[in-house]
């Protein structure tokens, strides 16, 4: 990820245009005139080397003959020139290009390779970034930029939109015009060779001028890139995305019935939920999205209080709102009395509130004083419908008034109609109070918010621990993983793969293998039975849809007869399956237990996949499941089950105990731990897992693997807890500590470590005296992303509770480029002088330089002299004064040559 030189590219102080020109409707003529029409105030440079002039600007022959840099150039060649153009203005000195040109990857030169892979090999030895190619260009009103040849000139706003098709920038310029919606920034990315939505978000992200960011998606290449960027950006604004594509077939091939079922927008959807995206499916969606949750105000809860003058347009709002999959308020006795007391006698004594068709401003206001104050209340949508007694406007300049003046309140309104209720609707847009025309409109946009909410929610949830102590048997598993890919069994037998699920404490039955129908029987009377026979053979996905399954088998005898069938059977069925004999296990009785599927699949774009829902021999016919990216923790899996059908029944019913919750969840997150491990693991199947009161059993297993699969940085889309950094140290007073990347379930003893500091430690460390930490800032200092930032704790045995205690941090957070971290650290006063902080701060400076991190930086108060003498002594050096009492210091970390923007971090 880099955001290197992207200000240059949308924000330049200059721009040159490469094959700018006189011709009418050329693009290098559409985008000099728009380039003049915007009104930018740098040089613009056009280069054509046949007019002295173009749209009345000298132009320049060749690059070579510009007067100076530009920030930026706008390349408008055929394709076969582009690269020669990339070159000329990487000499120049060009650090940002747009190239519109298309059809690079079609033309080649005479050693076979194509001007998209020269001009990117070209443009990264310079250092040069490139947006595009097959691209309509960039709009920043803000800075009066419109390098590209749309037919509008965008209006300025608040909203950026980055998309990767050129046509649906067109039809969303011109979708948006008439609306009065404008845009921060309005960036085609078109074949993404260079700069893509990772980067645009990063750039975005911490841009001021930004309130949300829109996207319209088609593929993702870089997953790990997207998900990280949009991860740390979701936390601060609104990402809301398109995915185009939607129906397309996925996992075609797939060998497991997770593959089957984890479809590729599935995927996608699972991806957009970790990292706090919302998603929507039209541009009206889109816009009404982005308008609720840039504007309005914070959410505190799901409930939704209806307010209305007509019970109509009240219970369409209702049916809306629980079709969505909203709640709606029950209104308790308290509020009901206070409402009678305000309200005419006819009004609905329920939600729906219909306050009758003749009311008033003051009626309105009346009413929602009190829903504001309800408890049980958490949003209310204020409808209205136009009658002969009552005034649109007045209402609407009442409940503007009001909603001023409560400035916690979260308010939606509705009028319906046209004439009669349109001023208010502009009233309504100018006091910024979402206002929409129909009750799905306004549900729907309501929906957003209590999603966008979920979504970031998710960002900063902290899981619970594991309710059981959970340390895998991972040199075992890995043992018989290896035996299994060196005897080419790439599908492991049902055996094997309980054996490895039973190493990562999974709870598996007793299965054997038997390679004739007498040693079934043999291994079914060792047993005791009954048993259960299965084929066993690595062409049959399914066993039970070739009669490859007998249950019930209640002696050695009828095991045999049973396992000479199923040859029998598969012989007609499936001639030629190569058989490798039958497994057999225990017939497991777990009357009223539920059947569940947990599985892992491959996807092409954001790797390793969990899949949960309801199992079963119809998993694919009932189609339950939801789609989750690894790794989890106990709340990530809880979420993954809250998701499905079976959620509701697994809580139990009638005389139905509720099934282990817990007990689910741990699985899934030993299951997300095995994947996370072992990299050749690409599919994995456990259907059934019976889950009741007692708890889970895995009954049958399916390992698919693939050996040329090793552990790489993009495996997983969001880099896992990197255990391979834990180290224990031993202090100067004998303590043994373990040092170990911080963990989000770490956060309840982050408080306890933060409470237990001195007032002298507090300011040292945040620059003032902060007397608590809210939850959500306390959330982002411990659910980190591992492939951006990095949190080292120091952890003791135990504390006198007999718990794990925090004794000390440290922690630095990198620029997308990898070329600056800054740093902070703190230890507990009475800790100082153990040698802790030094053994933490060396810990950091060792995993940045092996990141390739270029530079540490860290400031500190002046009258920090300890600190400062601290971090000398380490090989920080003053850089100078940031503020007139906070001291910068700076360490470098590695000498490297320069590197362009291309290269991996």
């Amino acid at each position: 990820m880099s955001t290197r030189n992207l200000d240059k590219l949308f924000a330049p102080t200059s721009v040159a245009v490469i094959g700018a020109s006189n011709r009418h409707h050329t693009v290098g003529n559409l985008i000099m005139r728009n380039l003049l029409a915007a009104g930018f105030e740098g040089p613009i440079m056009p280069v054509n080397p046949r007019s002295p002039a173009v749209a009345g600007v000298l132009a320049y022959k060749t690059v070579e003959d510009l007067p100076m840099i530009p920030d930026m150039a706008v390349i408008c060649v055929p394709p076969g020139a582009v690269a020669g153009v990339t070159e000329a203005l990487g000499e120049k000195g060009v650090k940002a290009a747009t190239v519109i040109t298309a059809g690079l990857g079609l033309h080649k030169d005479a050693e076979g390779r194509s001007a998209q892979q020269r001009t990117l090999e070209i443009a990264g030895h310079y250092g040069m970034r490139l947006l595009g190619p097959n691209c309509v260009g960039t709009l920043v009103p803000g800075v009066n930029l419109n390098a590209s040849f749309l037919h509008e000139q965008a209006k300025p706003g608040k909203v950026a939109f980055v998309s990767q098709s050129g046509a649906l920038c067109t039809a969303v310029m011109d979708w948006a015009a008439p609306r009065g919606i404008g845009f921060s920034h309005f960036i085609s990315l078109g074949d993404g060779l260079d700069v893509d939505f990772g980067d645009t978000i990063d750039y975005l992200g911490t841009h001021p001028d930004v309130r949300a960011i829109l996207l319209y998606i088609e593929a993702v290449r870089d997953a790990r890139k997207f998900v990280s960027a949009a991860r740390a950006a979701a936390r601060n604004k609104p990402i809301l995305a398109i995915k185009a594509g939607r129906f397309a077939e996925g996992a075609k091939a797939a060998t497991s019935h997770t593959g089957a079922l984890a479809g590729a927008d599935y995927i996608y959807d699972a991806a957009f939920r970790r990292a706090g995206i919302l998603r929507v499916f039209s541009l009206e969606e889109l816009f009404e999205a982005v308008e609720t949750v840039a504007h309005q105000r914070r959410l505190v809860g799901e409930r939704m209080a209806i307010l209305t003058n007509g019970g109509g347009i009240g219970v369409m709002a209702v049916d809306d709102l629980i079709e969505m999959g909203g709640t709606l308020a029950t209104l308790s006795g308290e509020t009901l009395s206070k409402l009678d007391a305000v309200l005419p006698q006819t009004w609905s004594r329920g939600n729906p509130i219909d306050i009758i068709g003749d009311a008033n401003g003051k009626r309105y206001t009346d009413t929602m004083e009190i829903l504001f104050r309800a408890p049980e209340v958490d949003s209310v949508l204020v409808m209205y419908a136009p009658t002969a007694v009552s005034s649109a406007d007045e209402i609407a300049e009442k409940v503007i008034e009001l909603y001023k003046k409560t400035r916690k309140a979260h308010v939606t309104t509705c009028f319906v109609g046209e004439g009669a209720v349109a001023t208010a609707r502009r009233m309504f847009t100018q006091a910024s109070v979402p206002t929409y025309e129909t009750p799905d409109q306004a549900v729907r946009a309501f929906m957003h918010t209590v999603t966008f909410a979920r979504n970031r929610k998710l960002l900063m949830e902290t899981p619970p621990s594991l309710p059981v102590e959970f340390t895998p048997a991972a040199t075992t598993a890995r043992l018989i993983i290896e035996a299994s890919m060196a005897g080419d069994r790439l599908i492991m037998s049902e055996p094997d793969a309980k054996a490895v699920f039973a190493a990562y404490g999974i709870a598996t039955v007793e299965t054997h293998i038997a390679r004739g129908p007498d040693e079934a029987a043999e291994i079914a009377d060792h047993m005791g039975c009954p048993v259960v026979v299965k084929i066993l053979s690595p062409d049959i996905t399914h066993k039970s849809d070739v009669g490859g399954v007998v249950l019930d088998l209640n002696s050695p005898e009828e095991t045999r007869q049973a396992a000479e069938k199923i040859m029998e059977r598969v012989g007609r069925t499936f001639p030629e399956a190569r058989i490798e004999g039958f497994t057999v296990q225990k017939m497991m009785r777990r009357p009223g237990a539920h059947e569940l599927i947990i599985g892992v699949a491959t996807d092409p774009v954001f790797g390793l996949v969990i899949l949960f829902g309801e199992g079963g021999t119809a998993v694919e016919v009932i189609a339950d499941r939801a789609v989750t990216l690894p790794p989890l923790n106990m709340a990530l899996a809880r979420n993954l089950i809250e998701d499905t059908r079976i959620y509701k029944r697994l809580q139990g019913y009638r005389d139905r105990p509720p099934a282990d919750l817990d007990a689910i969840c741990l699985t899934l997150t030993k299951v997300s731990q095995l994947v996370s491990d072992v990299p050749e693991i690409v599919e994995l199947d456990i259907n059934p897992l019976f889950a009741d009161s007692r708890g889970v059993l895995a009954v049958d297993a399916r390992i698919k693997l693939d050996p040329k699969q090793k552990r790489g940085p993009h495996r997983l889309a969001i880099r896992p807890y990197p255990k391979e950094l834990e180290e224990w140290f031993t202090m100067t007073n004998g303590g043994r500590v373990l040092l170990r990347p911080i963990r989000p379930e770490d956060e309840p003893k982050h408080y306890e470590f933060v409470s237990r500091l001195t007032p002298e430690d507090i300011r040292f460390r945040f620059f003032g005296l902060v007397k608590e930490l809210p939850h959500d800032q306390m959330a982002r200092l411990a659910q980190i992303d591992y492939a951006r930032e990095m949190a080292f704790i120091a952890r003791a045995d135990l504390d006198k509770d007999g718990e794990e205690e925090t004794l000390g941090v440290v922690r630095t957070v990198t620029d997308a480029d990898n070329e600056r971290t800054e740093f902070s650290i703190v230890v507990r006063s009475d800790l100082k002088g153990s040698g802790l902080g030094v053994a933490l701060l060396e810990k950091m400076i060792r995993y940045c330089r092996g990141r390739g991190t270029r530079q540490m930086i860290g400031q500190v108060l002046k009258d920090n002299t300890r600190m400062l003498h601290f971090c000398e002594n380490l090989g920080f050096v003053r850089a100078g004064m940031v503020e007139e009492d906070v001291v910068e210091l700076v360490l470098e970390l590695q000498e490297v040559p320069e590197r362009s923007a291309h290269d991996p971090v």
